[in-house]
């Protein structure tokens, strides 16, 4: 009489058992797809912040971050992709939210500082700026206080500033070039000169900085082309500049000259240029 009890335990301890074991099976399953989704959204992410369309990434993100709005990642890559689209004036408020988050970093308030510099806001800039630790010293954030003082005329400091962060980067070519620009405000056309094919040297396809040397140039009545690396277009690009820099100065006959050597080397019909030399000529 007792072997149909323990013949019907025993079933009913498989059958237990084998639901268990679904059970953990099914979890196991969820668990691995949530870590495939995780690391797919997190490949997603990489790409939007990389090589996407920027306008596409601030979409991509701004759907996410709606839809998770806790999640500070998706908020971040928001705000990145607001700078990238240069929406700044849009970045500035994502940024700010990103700063008010838990988990938020100094790197956010700086980059917070930098879309409030970049859409016009230099006192709340300063402000946010201010409010970083001293101690989190980043390429970015000295870049910043070197404009900062900059915009302030604090020459000593902005000299300092732009010498560290030029320091912190593999690519200083856009620090070298803000310091040189710095420098021909202030009218040290050899300081801004000097900077200026260091820039270059650095980085020979930034045109900003061959145009600016020009300038540093022109202001010390030196009108010869540097020798930097350059195209037929550049080229004529640079005796435009100059000419212009040379009439500016008073110097009427040298710019006429340089315009007409830059209409005759430039690889089409240069216009602005045609017209600056008959407005002289008339």
């Amino acid at each position: 009489m007792r072997h149909p009890i323990l013949l019907s335990a025993c079933l009913a301890g498989i059958v237990v058992v084998s639901g268990c074991a679904k059970e953990d099976g099914a979890e196991t399953v969820e668990r691995a797809f949530q870590d495939v989704n995780v690391v797919d959204e997190s490949n997603l992410s990489d790409v939007m912040l990389t090589v996407a369309d920027p306008n596409e990434a601030v979409s991509y993100f701004s759907k996410s971050a709606s839809q998770q709005p806790d999640r500070i990642d998706f908020q971040r890559g928001l705000a990145y992709s607001l700078v990238r689209a240069k929406r700044f004036n849009e970045a500035a408020p994502a940024w700010r939210r990103v700063t008010e988050m838990p988990g938020a970093t100094p790197e956010d308030s700086v980059n917070l500082a930098d879309s409030l510099l970049r859409s016009g806001d230099w006192a709340e800039a300063e402000a946010t700026l201010d409010r970083v630790p001293p101690t989190h010293e980043t390429f970015n954030r000295y870049r910043l206080e070197a404009m900062l003082a900059d915009n302030n005329k604090e020459w000593k400091k902005a000299d300092s500033f732009y010498e560290i962060a030029t320091s912190m980067t593999t690519t200083p070519s856009g620090v070298l070039n803000n310091w040189g620009y710095s420098k021909l405000t202030r009218g040290d056309y050899p300081g801004a000169e000097r900077l200026f094919g260091q820039a270059i040297k650095q980085d020979p396809t930034l045109f900003t900085a061959k145009n600016n040397l020009v300038l540093a140039r022109a202001a010390q009545r030196d009108y010869t082309l540097p020798v930097i690396p350059m195209d037929q277009t550049e080229r004529a690009q640079l005796l435009y500049t100059m000419g212009l820099s040379a009439i500016k100065q008073g110097d009427i006959a040298m710019g006429k000259g340089l315009l007409r050597d830059a209409i005759d080397t430039h690889p089409q019909y240069f216009e602005e240029a045609t017209r600056a030399l008959e407005a002289l000529e008339t």
